[in-house]
């Protein structure tokens, strides 16, 4: 019995025994887990994060093929991480650099501290879709030439900062007024974030699709351009024939009514259940939300 008993003190000391743990072992984990949640978090503002799934299916064949011995498939998938690698920090140099200069703001310990604070904070209303839809009509009827780029998970800010800040709320009239033909802010895309006309006159990467019909121009190429290599949905006012077109996801829809235009601004902005995982990510009261919208008026 004596024998019995140390053979399974020796087996739960073995396997069920509870290691030491140090403060220092809950400062690393905390640390870590930081980490983590902000590399996950920049994939998912990139276009890394599609790569990202490529290279997680990668992974799953190569485990697959490991299982069942397939030693060829193996080797070529090896060989296409290794080799991955290298072209992903060439291909992503920009972003990455910027994931640094961010690293190296001042307020980068404050952002650490409210975790979720800023995550999922792009959703727009139903009165900023109805204030989009009326601009977008008055000026495709006026034949006022129009780029509206409408964020999404992806961040834009390598875009915006080529243009002048705006940050005011999203109406109508003031969507027409910037595009209105002779004036400062006219020439170039404006980019919505959230209920948020964030900038104006911002440049926009040209699309090299060869599809694209000969007869639209820069502002269609622009929209189409960011919408090949972001999630964000783009309206586009023709200045020829008064056309809307709408990108996304790399592809245009022509000529739309307001129909197709409000669907498609609905669609973008989520379910229910969407949106009310956003308001919970967003961390913080409904009361500081409209106490910081206080605090920030559009220039007049």
């Amino acid at each position: 019995m004596s024998a019995f008993i140390d053979y399974m003190d020796r087996i739960f000391s073995k396997y069920f025994s509870i290691p030491n743990f140090y403060f220092t072992d809950i400062v690393e984990i905390v640390l870590i887990a930081i980490l983590l949640y902000y590399v996950i978090l920049w994939f998912r503002k990139s276009r890394a994060w599609s790569l990202l799934k490529g290279i997680t299916v990668l992974v799953v064949i190569m485990v697959i093929a490991a299982l069942l011995n397939l030693s060829t498939i193996v080797w070529l998938v090896n060989k296409t991480l290794s080799a991955g690698i290298i072209a992903l920090v060439i291909i992503f140099q920009p972003e990455l650099r910027r994931a640094l200069e961010e690293l190296g703001k001042k307020n980068v310990l404050f952002k650490v501290l409210k975790i979720g604070g800023n995550l999922m904070d792009d959703t727009f209303d139903d009165q900023s879709i109805d204030e989009i839809t009326r601009a977008t009509l008055e000026m495709a009827k006026a034949k006022t030439g129009a780029l509206i780029v409408i964020s999404q998970e992806h961040d834009l800010q390598q875009y915006i900062e080529t243009g002048i800040q705006i940050n005011a709320n999203i109406t109508s009239q003031l969507l027409i007024n910037i595009f209105e033909k002779n004036t400062p802010l006219h020439d170039g895309a404006v980019i919505i974030r959230g209920n948020r006309i964030v900038a104006a006159t911002c440049y926009l990467p040209l699309s090299e699709s060869i599809s694209l019909s000969k007869d639209l121009g820069t502002r269609h190429r622009a929209g189409l351009g960011i919408s090949e290599v972001t999630d964000c949905i783009v309206i586009i006012v023709s200045e020829e024939t008064g056309s809307i077109s709408i990108a996304k996801e790399g592809k245009l829809i022509r000529n739309a009514d307001a129909a197709i235009l409000k669907s498609e601004l609905h669609k973008a902005q989520g379910s229910e259940e969407d949106k009310k995982s956003k308001k919970f990510w967003k961390g913080r009261d409904r009361s500081e939300e409209s106490n910081s919208e206080s605090e920030i008026r559009p220039d007049k």
